[in-house]
């Protein structure tokens, strides 16, 4: 018998979805997981051999490597925030077998002993790694905000960025997400929706934390 809680929160790219699992997982005390970051590292590793993450054989090959090896803290590396790797980690997470490969880590990790409670976030954590948790999340926003959120998360690091570039690629990556075979992005049945387009940090914080209050 399970004797902790597990919150999951799914969502599209800049949804501010790994926000609101960060923000609640510290506000309650609990363990976090961005399981993105997963993919995001079989991305980068397969673009740091000059491996193509769009060729499956070698996406799962890492894959699997990687799930014998994995450790949180290799989930640290800064690199693994950048869009580059976050392209990456879309085109790996097609894959079927990719997603196998590191299924049992994040189930390790939302059952994981001497902890009051989980927060994981990602895009199949209400609908396949825990059907089972006590509270799912899905947190969304129109393309157009997240694109903006986006560019200026960008233009702060200095780095150049077009809006319509920025928004091309979030709706290509929004496809890519939405319509893959294994594990597509989309609500858990009994999920939460919550609507981010109008929302500031804050008030998505406290809208979270009632409805995980009620459970």
């Amino acid at each position: 018998m399970r004797k902790h809680t597990i919150i999951a929160i799914d969502g599209p790219a800049a949804s501010g979805k790994g926000t609101l699992a960060k923000r609640l997982a510290a506000h309650l005390g609990y363990a976090h997981l961005d399981t993105g970051l997963l993919y995001r590292l079989t991305g980068l590793l397969l673009l740091n051999a000059g491996k193509d993450p769009n060729v499956e054989a070698d996406a799962v090959s890492t894959a699997k490597n990687l799930s014998k090896t994995l450790k949180p803290e290799h989930l640290s590396d800064p690199a693994l925030r950048t869009d580059k790797a976050g392209q990456a980690a879309s085109q790996v997470g097609k894959f079927a077998d990719v997603r196998t490969a590191l299924l049992q880590f994040q189930k390790d990790f939302a059952h994981k002993e001497g902890v009051k409670g989980v927060v994981m976030d990602g895009r199949d954590i209400g609908t396949v790694i825990c059907p089972d948790a006590d509270v799912k999340f899905f947190v969304t926003a129109s393309v157009e905000e997240r694109a903006n959120r986006r560019m200026k998360e960008l233009q702060s690091k200095n780095i150049a960025a077009d809006f319509e570039t920025v928004l091309d690629e979030m709706k290509t990556r929004d496809a890519r997400d939405s319509e893959r075979d294994a594990a597509p992005l989309k609500p858990a049945d009994d999920a939460h929706i919550l609507d981010t387009s109008a929302l500031d940090a804050d008030t998505a914080f406290a809208r979270a934390l009632e409805i995980i209050n009620k459970v």
